[in-house]
């Protein structure tokens, strides 16, 4: 009788941990979802406000249809993009079509002199700073989920209930990875 008590005892101690195991999994999987949400709302405002900063700027750079072009077709890649991987590729792609797209209004004096685009130009830099800290607390999350499900024994049940590795956010080249520079000195 009393070894029937202590494997009832066990085996209830093992499914409080199974139990437990499972909902820190649910909690941390659910912290990635949330912090995918907080780019990818910073990354609509940077999707939004580019248009608006091409449309202020064309009546200035007509000989610049290439770089306002380039925005353009970066912009809709990174929108239709799905996969985090996919998306990490178009938005570093859009980054450097900003980039150069900002190098060269250099050579507008009156665009940079526009009220207009300047108050653009200032809401795109915050939100690529944004931009910036939202991956960071995403790929923060996406860590620790990581860990939790691979160590030993929570990699056992995290197989088990279908818990899938999460995917970091990782700009591909180190010119991708330098935020956009914008300076009208």
């Amino acid at each position: 009788m009393l070894a029937l008590l202590i494997f009832l005892g066990g085996l209830l101690m093992v499914v409080f941990y199974v139990i437990n195991t499972y909902n820190a999994l649910v909690g941390l999987r659910n912290q990635v979802k949330n912090a995918w949400s907080q780019i990818d709302v910073q990354l609509k405002r940077r999707h939004d406000l580019i248009p608006n900063l091409i449309e202020t700027a064309k009546g200035y750079m007509k000989h610049e249809r290439d770089t306002l072009e380039a925005i353009v077709n970066a912009r809709s890649q990174a929108m239709s993009s799905q996969s985090i991987g996919d998306k990490a590729k178009a938005e570093g792609l859009l980054s450097d079509a900003v980039s150069k797209f900002f190098v060269a209004v250099e050579n507008y004096p009156d665009l940079k002199a526009n009220q207009n685009f300047l108050a653009l130009q200032e809401e795109l830099t915050s939100t690529e700073n944004k931009i910036a800290f939202a991956r960071q607390a995403y790929n923060d999350a996406v860590m620790t989920y990581n860990t939790a499900r691979e160590v030993f024994p929570n990699v056992i049940f995290a197989g088990m209930f279908g818990f899938a590795a999460a995917q970091l956010f990782e700009v591909e080249n180190a010119a991708e990875r330098q935020a956009v520079k914008v300076s009208f000195h």
